[in-house]
């Protein structure tokens, strides 16, 4: 006598319920695995073949494998890129136009002040004349300028009566200026203007003078030459300590 096959029938779940539960769970993996396939087939939704529904690819495959995207896939569309753009393009202009701003070179200016003293000394071939000049200097720029190299000559009519040299000047801070004091020694050695200097029956003796000035400034990485010509009158029969104005050059 043959043995009996038992099978599952109708609303007999239970039993089919319990030689389930009898199998591997590597053999009941797999059957749900296919049975999952057949159904996903039947319908809407597809597993990937790759990684069979899990979701995870094989470990050493990632080289090999290429990902797939539609082509109206929100991810090849990012959002705000115009947006992104447009504000980097902002921000570009913006730092260039600040860098410009503060780094485009600007004027140093030489402005003759007052003659702040002279001393005379008279002596047996002519008179010696020792005047204190200030000098402005007007720094327009964002960045600190270093002065160089002054030389100042003074000129009575055509003739040199008075030079002078400083190397080092002064420093100026960015948009600020400074008051810069030196000396220039006058030499009257011209008779005529000796005995005039020398006249005391006059009550006052005007001298003028006229002084040409140039100077060196650097900043931004270059030298720049400056010049200045001003005119001054001192009392060449006395000493004078109060300042006055000097007076602008001709036209």
């Amino acid at each position: 006598m043959g043995s009996a096959t038992s099978k599952c029938v109708g609303g007999t779940e239970s039993g089919c319920g319990q030689d389930d539960d009898r199998q591997p769970i590597t053999v009941t993996d797999d059957i749900k695995r296919r049975s999952s396939c057949r159904a996903d087939n039947s319908g809407e939704n597809v597993h990937c073949p790759t990684c069979q529904g899990t979701g995870r690819i094989p470990r050493g495959q990632e080289s090999k494998l290429v990902a797939v995207i539609p082509c109206n896939d929100q991810r090849l569309k990012p959002r705000h890129t115009k947006l992104y753009v447009a504000v980097s393009v902002a921000v570009c202009l913006l730092a260039s136009s600040l860098v410009l701003f503060f780094l485009f070179p600007r004027s140093v200016l030489l402005s003759p002040v007052a003659v702040k003293s002279s001393f005379v000394y008279f002596t047996q071939n002519g008179v010696q004349i020792n005047i204190t000049n200030v000098l402005k200097i007007i720094n327009h720029n964002f960045v600190a300028v270093q002065a160089y190299n002054l030389a100042v000559q003074a000129l009575n009519f055509d003739t040199v009566v008075g030079t002078v040299s400083i190397k080092s000047v002064t420093f100026i801070n960015p948009l600020s200026d400074n008051m810069f004091s030196f000396v220039i020694p006058v030499n009257l050695t011209d008779s005529d203007v000796s005995d005039y200097c020398k006249k005391a029956s006059l009550p006052v003796h005007i001298l003028y003078l006229h002084l040409q000035m140039t100077m060196t400034v650097y900043y931004l990485a270059h030298y720049e030459q400056l010049s200045l010509e001003t005119y001054e009158y001192i009392d060449c029969g006395a000493n004078s300590t109060i300042p006055h104005s000097l007076q602008p050059p001709p036209p």
